[in-house]
C-alpha cells in the first residue's frame, strides 16, 4: 500500500476498554493498520488507523459503533490521503507513548539484508505504518522489503545492502 494513498482514521474515547473494543472491531472489519494509541488527560484516548480511504472510513465507522457499545466515544475522524507531514507526526506518536513504559533492554537489531524474506515478511507485518498492509505483505520480494524499510528508516535495523 502506497503511503500517498492512504488514509488516516482516529477514533477517540473516554477510558481503555472502549478503545480496545473499537480497535479490535477496526481490524476485523477491514484491511487496516491500528497502529498507535496516545493517552492524554482524564482518561481520554486516540487509537490511529492506516488503509485505503474505503477500508479506513469502515473500519473507523465499526470501530464507533463497538466504542459506543462498550464505553463512552467521543470523536471519529477519517482524513483521506493526508498531508506528508501529517503522517510524520503520527509516525513519531508510538515512541512517545511507549517512552513512559520500561525500556526493553538494547540488543543488536539484525541486519536487514542477512535477514530471510519471511523474516522480513514477518518484521514488515509488526512495523507501525508500514507502506504495505496484511495480506499484501506475502506477495513482495526480499528486494522490494529492503528498500521499504530503507525508506521508513527503522532505527537499529542495520544497512540494507
Amino acid at each position: 500500500m502506497n503511503e500517498k494513498l492512504m488514509s488516516l482514521g482516529m477514533i477517540e474515547t473516554h477510558g481503555l476498554p472502549a478503545l480496545i473494543a473499537a480497535a479490535d472491531a477496526a481490524a476485523k472489519t477491514a484491511d487496516v493498520r491500528v497502529t498507535a494509541y496516545e493517552q492524554v488527560d482524564a482518561g481520554i484516548v486516540t487509537i490511529y488507523i492506516w488503509g485505503d480511504v474505503a477500508a479506513v472510513k469502515a473500519a473507523v465507522d465499526a470501530g464507533a459503533d463497538e466504542a459506543r457499545r462498550v464505553g463512552k466515544l467521543l470523536a471519529t475522524h477519517v482524513i483521506p490521503r493526508p498531508d506528508p507531514s501529517v503522517y510524520e507526526m503520527i509516525r513519531d506518536i508510538p515512541a512517545r507513548v511507549s517512552s513512559s513504559q520500561t525500556p526493553a533492554p538494547d540488543k543488536p537489531a539484525p541486519s536487514w539484508s542477512k535477514m530471510s524474506v519471511v523474516q522480513l515478511r514477518e518484521l514488515a507485518q509488526q512495523t507501525p505504518l508500514f507502506p504495505i498492509a496484511g495480506r499484501d505483505i506475502q506477495l513482495v520480494s526480499k528486494a522490494e522489503l529492503l528498500r521499504l524499510f530503507k525508506e521508513l528508516d527503522i532505527e537499529g535495523g542495520g544497512p540494507v545492502t
